[in-house]
C-alpha cells in the first residue's frame, strides 16, 4: 500500500491526569478530539497510555504540518466511569466546539450514544460499548474501529479448531468472565459457535473485580477443559496465573482477551508466563516504524505528554492504532470537503479508509457506510520469555454469523 507523508508520520499519545489540554491554549482553526475518559476509577490499568498516545500522536503530526494546515488539539476529561459525568462531560465539550468524541468506557459509551446519533456528532467506540455499533446502516454516527469483543471471541475460536486440527468435535472449552456486560458479551456467540463446532462449552463467572478466582479454577481442575479463554481485566490474570499453578493447569492452554499487557506479564514473571497467550488487535513491541518516529522525534525532543516508559506497553500501541484512524479519517475529511471537519465529513472520511494499516500496526483497515469496525481482524500472540510472538496472521473469522448476530441485536436498537 502506498503510504501518503501523514501515514508514514503517524506515531503515539501521552499519560495525563485530571488537568487536560483546553481551549484557552489552543491556536485558532483546530482539529478537535473530545477524550472523555475514566482517568481516576476502572478503566486506569488502560486510559493513561491511550490518552499518551493521542497526543502524541498529535504532537507528531502537528510537527509535520497537522491535518492540511489545521492542528490536531486532544481534549482530555475525566468521567470516573460514571456514565452522568461522562454525559455532561460531552455536553461541555460539545459547547466547546467538539464533534468528535471518545469515551473508552463501555457503560459510559452506552450512555453517552443516544445523545451522539441525536445530535450527529461522531462518537469513537473501539474495543468498548455496543458490539452491534459496528452496524453503520444502524448506528450512522458511531465507528468501533477494530474488533469486536464478539469477533475476537470467534477468532479465539478459530485459533483453538487450528490447534486441533481443524476439528473440535468432543473438545472442551472454557470461558472465564468477569460476570458483567463486558465479560458476558461473547457468551451467546460462544453457545452458537459451540452448536456449530460440536464442542462442550463451560461457563466460568468470576465475581468483580476478578480478585477471588480459588472456586472458579477448582472447578476448572474437576472439569479439564481443553483451553480456557479468559475475558478479565489486568491484575485478573494475574491471579488467574497463581490459580492455574495451583491447580495445575498449564499456562499455555490459557487464552486471553486483549486485556493483558507487559504489566501483567511482570506481575506474572516473565519466566512463569511464558506460554500465555492474548488474543489483540495491534502489533506488540516497540519495533514498529511508528512507534520508532514518536521515540525519536516527540520523545527526542522533549515533547512527550508523559512518562517514556509508558511507550513500552502494548496499551500504548492501542491508542497509537485508535488514533491513527481517527486522524486518518480527519485527514480524509480534509482532503475531500476542506476545513472546518464536521461530524458529516468526518463520517465521510471514516466511510473513506481503505487498506489503512498504519504502516504496519494493526491489520489493514477497510471502512464502509455498512461496516464501521474496519473488518474486525485479530491475531493470537504467544509470550515466549521475552517478547509476544505472533501465532497467526491477522484473521477474521465466522464474520457471516458475526453479522447475522449484529443486525440482530441492531435491529432491536433502530427499532427502539
Amino acid at each position: 500500500m502506498k503510504l501518503t507523508t501523514y501515514s508514514r508520520n503517524l506515531a503515539a499519545a501521552a499519560v495525563v491526569g485530571i488537568t487536560s489540554l483546553t481551549p484557552a491554549f489552543a491556536a485558532e482553526g483546530t482539529i478537535k478530539f473530545g477524550l472523555c475518559y475514566d482517568l481516576s476509577k476502572a478503566y486506569t490499568f488502560i486510559t493513561p497510555q491511550v490518552a499518551q498516545a493521542a497526543q502524541d500522536l498529535a504532537t507528531l503530526v502537528n510537527s509535520k504540518g497537522g491535518i492540511g494546515g489545521h492542528d490536531i488539539e486532544v481534549i482530555v476529561r475525566d468521567h470516573g466511569n460514571e456514565p452522568q459525568r461522562g454525559i455532561e462531560c460531552y455536553e461541555q465539550l460539545k459547547r466547546e466546539g467538539v464533534v468528535v468524541f471518545d469515551m473508552l468506557s463501555t457503560p459510559v459509551s452506552i450512555a453517552v450514544l443516544p445523545r451522539v446519533m441525536k445530535d450527529k456528532n461522531i462518537l469513537i467506540q473501539s474495543l468498548v460499548g455496543r458490539g452491534d455499533a459496528v452496524d453503520g446502516s444502524v448506528f450512522t454516527q458511531i465507528f468501533p474501529v477494530g474488533p469486536t469483543y464478539l469477533g475476537q471471541a470467534a477468532n479465539d475460536i478459530a485459533y483453538i479448531k487450528e490447534q486441533f486440527g481443524g476439528d473440535m468435535a468432543g473438545k472442551k472449552i472454557g470461558f472465564a468472565y468477569l460476570d458483567y456486560a463486558f465479560g458476558q458479551e461473547p457468551i451467546h456467540l460462544l453457545e452458537t459457535l459451540a452448536e456449530k463446532e460440536g464442542f462442550e462449552l463451560a461457563l466460568y463467572p468470576v465475581p468483580l473485580p476478578g480478585s477471588d478466582q480459588a472456586s472458579v479454577w477448582t472447578k476448572i481442575r474437576r472439569d479439564k477443559p481443553d483451553y480456557v479463554m479468559a475475558w478479565l481485566l489486568a491484575g485478573g490474570h494475574v491471579v488467574a496465573a497463581k490459580e492455574m499453578k495451583r491447580n495445575g493447569f498449564p499456562i499455555d492452554k490459557y487464552l486471553s482477551v486483549n486485556w493483558l499487557n507487559e504489566v501483567d506479564i511482570a506481575n506474572i514473571g516473565a519466566e512463569a508466563a511464558i506460554g500465555i497467550k492474548r488474543g489483540t488487535n495491534v502489533a506488540g513491541g516497540q519495533d514498529l516504524p511508528i512507534i520508532q518516529k514518536i521515540i525519536a522525534e516527540v520523545y527526542g525532543n522533549g515533547k512527550g505528554a508523559g512518562p517514556e516508559e509508558k511507550i513500552y506497553d502494548v496499551y500504548y500501541n492501542t491508542g497509537v492504532g485508535i488514533y491513527s484512524a481517527a486522524f486518518e479519517a480527519a485527514r480524509l475529511a480534509v482532503e475531500q470537503s476542506g476545513y472546518p471537519v464536521t461530524p458529516e465529513s468526518m463520517k465521510a472520511g471514516y466511510e473513506s479508509i481503505s487498506g489503512f494499516d498504519a504502516n504496519g500496526l494493526f491489520a489493514p483497515l477497510t471502512v464502509t457506510a455498512a461496516d464501521h469496525g474496519g473488518g474486525g481482524k485479530t491475531r493470537v500472540e504467544m509470550w515466549d520469555g521475552k517478547t509476544w510472538v505472533p501465532q497467526q496472521e491477522w484473521t477474521a473469522a465466522y464474520s457471516d454469523l458475526i453479522w447475522e448476530l449484529v443486525r440482530e441485536s441492531s435491529s432491536k436498537f433502530a427499532t427502539e
